[in-house]
């Protein structure tokens, strides 16, 4: 496969499912309704979108209520989300730039700072099922960065959000819940409205509405990517304990539902028929499922960087020697035993991963996300800084530019 047919039959996979410009009107109209109403168009719009029209509960969820539902968790699902945070703010934590580095330069002294934002949300999706592990990702992510405030918002379905959510957020250590979904959620974050203060980062999965929402807003508030619809490629060149585990991988993306797209890619024909023979007749949640040819292990690789997939797995000596080459992926799993899924829930990595083939340019949630970088400068020797900007900021026209740094120079120095 040449690398203008792997970009060919990436874009023809990615064609499969519907991107973000199908939904881009229908944002509009919501963000602009919360902007010009605030509290009032996010109450209705969650009647429509959220509730099934029933009237929608408070937007603030209070503390006492979050309290409560992390004491009703089950004891298992409180241990695996303990050990699920520790895990994930574990890895955000490490994933974090030194800050503080100084540099000295000729006249200057500059200092590199990294700081975090004061106040960001986390967008917990609340559709097919609840997600108490977004709430782990985003917080612990927040938390690990330094930042202070840190609001959740889902949407109340079937009355109200998920207990195994409110029990999340309450055990990660969210400082606020709002009950609220949908564009309009990610509108009332970013802008603000009477109940809900606005925020500095908005980060987390979602609908095409939610993303595109926030692509947006993205002049008015800090985003992570486009983490839309999931998606998985399996590059598997053999199948070390047959084709139930890794049909299991594909058919566990698969559950996300309508928009969710699944490829598994060999250069074996027997791994793709195994697959298929497993995959027949097994539900796939409305999700989008390929098996594809590759003619070799090479090309399977120039197919997933032409994919940019949100996850990769790779099955198989052949491709998992070539795990250095991958560029492109959200999140890479390498060998037999690294299912997706772990990475979804417990390994430590973020599940807030870029979508849509935006692994070619963006990156996974992380603490770095919430954190704004910049310079601290201590001029040391103005006098030479000047003489040698000063002509340049004359050739580009700006004399006010070159006087205010000639009116440092000291006057009794040669």
């Amino acid at each position: 496969m040449a690398a203008g047919g792997a970009e060919t039959l990436a874009a023809e996979l990615r064609a499969l499912v519907a991107g973000p410009a199908s939904v881009s009107a229908a944002v509009g109209e919501i963000v602009e309704a919360v902007r010009a109403e605030g509290d009032a168009a996010v109450r209705r719009l969650s009647a429509r979108f959220d509730t099934g029209g029933a009237a929608p509960p408070a937007l603030r969820v209070q503390p006492a209520e979050l309290q409560a539902a992390a004491e009703r968790l089950p004891p298992e699902v409180r241990r695996g989300l303990e050990a699920a945070f520790e895990n994930v703010h574990a890895v955000a934590r490490a994933g974090l730039a030194p800050a503080g580095r100084r540099v000295a330069r000729p006249g200057a002294e500059i200092t590199l700072r990294e700081e975090p934002v004061t106040r960001a949300a986390v967008y917990v999706p609340g559709g097919r099922a609840p997600y108490p592990s977004t709430v782990v990702m985003g917080v612990a992510a927040a938390r690990a960065a330094g930042v202070a405030e840190v609001v959740v918002c889902s949407p109340p379905r079937r009355g109200d959000i998920d207990p195994l959510v409110l029990g999340a957020c309450s055990l990660s250590g969210a400082t606020e819940v709002y009950r609220m979904g949908g564009a309009q959620a990610v509108a009332a974050l970013a802008l603000g409205t009477e109940t809900v203060p606005r925020v500095e980062v908005i980060v987390g999965p979602g609908s095409l509405y939610v993303q595109e929402a926030k692509r947006q807003l993205s002049d008015r508030v800090g985003i992570d990517s486009f983490a839309g619809p999931s998606d998985l490629m399996v590059l598997a060149e053999a199948l070390p304990a047959g084709a139930e585990p890794v049909a299991l991988d594909l058919l566990a993306q698969a559950e996300h539902g309508a928009g969710t797209l699944v490829v598994a890619a060999s250069s074996s024909e027997g791994v793709l028929d195994a697959l298929q023979a497993r995959l027949d007749g097994a539900p796939d949640g409305e999700a989008v499922l390929r098996l594809v040819h590759a003619p070799g292990a090479e090309e399977a690789v120039a197919l997933a960087q032409a994919f940019a997939p949100e996850h990769l797995q790779l099955i198989g000596e052949a491709v998992e020697a070539l795990a250095p080459r991958i560029t492109r992926a959200g999140c890479l799993f390498v060998g037999h035993s690294a299912a997706t899924a772990f990475g979804d829930y417990i390994a430590g990595s973020n599940h807030v991963l870029p979508t849509n083939g935006a692994a070619r340019f963006a990156s996974a949630l992380s603490a770095a996300t919430f954190r704004r970088r910049f310079s601290e400068v201590r001029v040391t020797d103005p006098t030479l800084l000047a003489r040698a900007a000063a002509p340049l900021a004359r050739a580009e026209g700006f004399e006010i530019h070159a006087r205010s740094m000639e009116s440092r120079i000291r006057q009794n120095r040669p």
